[in-house]
């Protein structure tokens, strides 16, 4: 049934308005996170301005309350206006400003009040204009993934000492499900990046099968993203349906997922991929065809018989060469 240019409209804006609420709300509370780490640190320094730039301003007072000021001309009397506004909430804050940029603020205003420079060039005192003492470097083929966890280590509270196997159990168990957040997190943009820059091509190739199995269906929509029905293991045989990037990454590497969508296309479209798997095994097939079709002329066929008689005597001729103990 063939949907109405309005209907389509009004579901692109309703879930629209789904992703804003959700994407403030994830905003929010990883501000609200940020400012709680960093609460005492904020409140030592007496606060911090994050913008100074005509008309812009915002500063976080030692209360973790922010100042923001906007600047505007009046419609009436012609003269600009300033006006201050007390922000108390992150959920109004990033209402206002993009998040990106707050955190951007908040390393430019961290790096200038402790006399750095804002960025690190590649020059010999790299390491003095970033803030980087020499301790706190990695050499030369050391694990990057060990001193990630090290960096992620040295952020928790409480002592890094560990006193026996469990408490080292414990910690090893908290960085596995912080590390395999990040994890997720990084394969979700990674979903979201593809379904941006997928978008046009995908309308014009339409809803694209990539996976149909007994127990999971992956699907390339005409919007570039993806949409997924799997059984998991512990849900009785019911199906759940994958949206969602968050959503596909508890099931799917997107590694797989990217391999698997250009197999389908290929499939799909065999000029795309003239080497692909399948279109070797057509070639095959249209070979053998043409050998069957060849053998039912009597006279190839005795010219076959004849090319065969000759390849044994060959075949003899090699046996016959071939040195002997």
């Amino acid at each position: 049934m063939d949907t109405g240019r309005n209907d389509l409209l009004g579901e692109i804006a309703a879930d629209a308005a789904l992703e804003r609420g959700d994407f403030i709300m994830q905003a929010t509370e990883q501000l609200r996170q940020f400012l709680d780490r960093h609460r005492e640190r904020i409140a030592a320094s007496g606060g911090m301005t994050l913008i100074d730039e005509e008309p812009d301003y915002l500063s976080i007072a030692p209360d973790l309350t922010f100042r923001s000021r906007s600047r505007y001309q009046d419609e009436v009397t012609g003269e600009w206006v300033s006006e201050t506004e007390v922000i108390e909430s992150a959920s109004e804050l990033v209402e206002l400003y993009n998040p990106a940029d707050l955190y951007a603020a908040f390393a430019d205003a961290a790096k200038e009040a402790a006399g750095f420079d804002p960025q690190p060039t590649a020059g010999d005192d790299l390491m003095d204009v970033a803030g980087i003492a020499p301790d706190e470097t990695v050499a030369l083929g050391e694990d990057p993934y060990a001193a990630a966890a090290d960096s992620w280590a040295a952020g928790q509270e409480g002592s890094l000492v560990l006193e026996d196997d469990e408490a080292a159990a414990r910690r090893l168990y908290d960085m596995a499900l912080e590390f395999q957040e990040r994890s997720q997190r990084s394969e979700s943009r990674l979903l979201e990046e593809f379904e941006t820059a997928a978008a046009t091509a995908a309308s014009m190739v339409g809803e694209l099968v990539v996976v149909d199995n007994d127990d999971e269906r992956l699907v390339l929509t005409a919007g570039g993203g993806f949409r997924a029905e799997v059984i998991p293991e512990d849900g009785d045989g019911a199906w759940r349906s994958l949206s969602a990037p968050d959503e596909l990454v508890e099931f799917y590497d997107p590694t797989d997922v990217f391999g698997d969508l250009a197999d389908a296309l290929a499939e799909a479209f065999p000029a795309v991929a003239p080497d692909f798997e399948g279109a070797e095994d057509d070639s095959d097939d249209a070979d053998a065809d043409d050998e069957d079709a060849d053998a039912t002329d009597p006279d190839d066929a005795v010219d076959a018989d004849a090319d065969d008689d000759g390849d044994d005597g060959a075949d003899d001729e090699a046996v016959e060469g071939r040195p002997t103990a």
